[in-house]
């Protein structure tokens, strides 16, 4: 198990270029700010909607039985890039202390409903 950050690429306190992590990738759904009931949680809301999404993860963790330091990629899409300094503090928090996965953000359009800000998309892998 080991991070990569090759010589030249540009550094970054909240992501590593490279994680590795042996086992079965496991491609989930991409989560949004929804409830169990689906509906939105922090309509006009970043910080709130990042901390749902977050835990939206969690359960898909918990699903699988395996903790945070199983994802090794996050793709993160976000409707409005001067909202992105909302996001990087509830990522912090949620990989405190454990080896940063991969990441990508992109800025869309749109979601799937439009209340929604943002979607984030990991790559998790389950241990042989």
């Amino acid at each position: 198990m080991s991070v990569i950050n090759p010589e030249g690429l540009k550094a970054r306190s909240y992501y590593n270029h490279i994680k590795i992590r042996p086992g079965v990738p496991v491609f989930p759904t991409g989560q949004v700010a929804w409830d169990e009931n689906g509906e939105v949680v922090g309509i006009g809301d970043m910080k709130k909607q990042v901390e749902q999404v977050y835990a939206n993860i969690d359960r898909l963790l918990a699903g699988l039985g395996v903790g945070r330091d199983a994802i090794v990629k996050t793709t993160t899409w976000v409707v409005d890039l001067t909202l992105v300094a909302e996001v990087h503090p509830v990522r912090e928090r949620f990989f405190a202390g454990l080896e940063l996965p991969a990441s990508t953000l992109f800025q869309v359009s749109a979601l799937a409903e439009p209340e929604l800000l943002l979607e984030i998309e990991v790559i998790i892998m389950m241990p042989h």
